[in-house]
């Protein structure tokens, strides 16, 4: 997590003319990153930094870096690295890594810009009800639930886009039933 980070900081400020100034964030997280370990593994830090410690070759030479390797049961190994990037302005940088929204969180925002009450298709005051855990639905009995319960066990999610009326009636429904 922490090596995932830093390099999105370190691509995204590669066009900046002093990206020289990341090697402070570089050594706040290389310590929170050893005191996070030192914590998990009951050691002191400096026995973290020591044990992880390695060198990569990049096209600028050899760098400094932090790597944890992990062999699962079928001998993949997965290895998890920290540092190892020049800090050295690019004028033509572009982003590798992306938060980019998942296809669920996409589906939602479609949901939402669509601005129809999924339960009687009004368009105003359009609000999202939420449940904590589609499990939770299962509490009312299959031939007596609600209409709103139906549409999310039917589409299972956990939210419905409904308008202001039918979230009132909805919230009014389950403080009577408890």
């Amino acid at each position: 997590m922490f090596g995932t980070e830093y390099r999105g900081f370190v691509q995204y400020y590669q066009l900046a003319g002093n990206i020289n100034r990341l090697n402070k964030l570089r050594s706040v997280m290389e310590r929170s990153m050893f005191s996070t370990l030192a914590a998990k593994h009951r050691r002191p830090p400096w026995v973290m930094r020591d044990r992880h410690q390695a060198t990569v070759v990049t096209p600028y030479g050899k760098r400094r870096c932090f790597e944890a390797a992990q062999r699962s049961p079928l001998g993949k190994v997965s290895t998890a690295r920290f540092g190892g990037i020049p800090l050295r302005r690019r004028k033509h940088a572009r982003l590798i890594d992306g938060a980019w929204p998942t296809q669920r969180g996409r589906q939602l925002i479609a949901r939402l810009t669509a601005g129809i009450c999924e339960l009687c298709d009004s368009r105003d005051g359009i609000t999202v009800h939420h449940v904590k855990r589609i499990a939770d639905l299962n509490r009312y009995s299959p031939t007596t639930a609600p209409e709103w319960v139906e549409a999310m066990r039917t589409s299972r999610r956990k939210t419905l886009i409904i308008c202001a009326r039918c979230h009132a009636s909805i919230h009014h429904q389950q403080s009577i039933t408890q």
